[in-house]
């Protein structure tokens, strides 16, 4: 088989958008030309690679082994380019990362501006995603990088531990659960909860608990952002369940009073996620000790 690596880039936009035309706008390629590229990889390939519907296109069997072999190969490429990168001006890096909620608005930011700072030629993707789709980010490799928070058991991971990652309830002082030392999760049914859009990693973690213990918050609210949830506690509309170090930073110009969660699931470690056996660029290596030399991890890490 002889195949290009534009045409392994035009399957990959294909198959993300699941549709010929969506992946030829992407690919900047006339729809003719990408139905005449694909009809080539199937030829060579001796296989369908898509079936083809009326409202897009879908993978068989081997076009899903076709696109993870494409992911390998294309990043293979980045490494590449990323190690040759200190022998010559010009050539670029490309890191995407996969990261939870808490990951994306509370500490990546300040990571990011030092790591740039560093590396004026390697951009970053980064995108917030539910822990389920960052393993598999990692797993197929669709992203480089990983952070996740919790329990992760998975074949073929490496895990980098940085930091504890505790979850808090926060109140508005005057709130019957203000008076307590702790509160379990049982405690929060009788009150308005603000929580978290639909999607977002933590929202979706309070969800399954929901589902786990029969219980059901009367979510009152939803936002966008921990400072949005903190907010509106301060405001009396509702009470939250934050990571301690976003309750800790609003705190300071917020009145709301945060109480410790008596749930063995509060206390979470914190994992840059890798695949094994993956030789990394330099450069993903100089973030990977960014993320885990933050100042910000300091209190929390164990």
């Amino acid at each position: 088989m002889h195949i290009d690596l534009r045409d392994l880039r035009l399957f990959i936009h294909i198959a993300e958008s699941k549709s010929l035309t969506r992946g030829a706008e992407r690919s900047h390629l006339s729809l003719p030309a990408v139905s005449a590229r694909v009809k080539e990889l199937e030829s060579q390939a001796g296989v369908r690679l898509l079936y083809r519907a009326p409202r897009g296109v879908a993978l068989t069997p081997a076009g899903q082994s076709l696109l993870q072999h494409a992911r390998i190969i294309l990043g293979q490429i980045e490494h590449m380019k990323g190690d040759l990168q200190r022998f010559g001006e010009g050539v670029q890096g490309h890191i995407r990362v996969f990261a939870n909620t808490t990951a994306v608005t509370e500490f990546m930011p300040e990571v990011l501006a030092t790591f740039l700072a560093g590396h004026p030629q390697v951009d970053v993707d980064l995108q917030e995603r539910l822990t389920a789709e960052i393993v598999r980010g990692v797993l197929d490799g669709t992203t480089d990088l990983g952070i996740v928070s919790g329990a992760v058991d998975a074949d073929g991971l490496e895990k980098h531990h940085f930091s504890t990652d505790r979850l808090i309830l926060a109140v508005a002082p005057g709130h019957p659960l203000a008076a307590r030392a702790s509160v379990c999760f049982a405690d929060m049914m009788d009150y308005d909860y603000i929580g978290l859009h639909d999607g977002s990693t933590l929202q979706n973690f309070v969800n399954t608990l929901m589902q786990k213990g029969r219980h059901r918050l009367h979510i009152r609210v939803q936002v966008s952002n921990f400072e949005s949830v903190c907010r509106m506690v301060e405001a009396g509309v509702g009470i939250g369940i934050v990571p301690e170090s976003a309750a800790r930073r609003h705190s300071r110009t917020m009145k709301i009073v945060t109480k410790p969660l008596d749930e063995s699931w509060a206390l979470r470690d914190r994992y840059v996620l890798t695949r094994r056996g993956d030789s990394l660029p330099s450069f993903t290596r100089a973030l990977i000790d960014t993320i885990i030399a933050y100042p910000g991890h300091a209190e929390s890490r164990r």
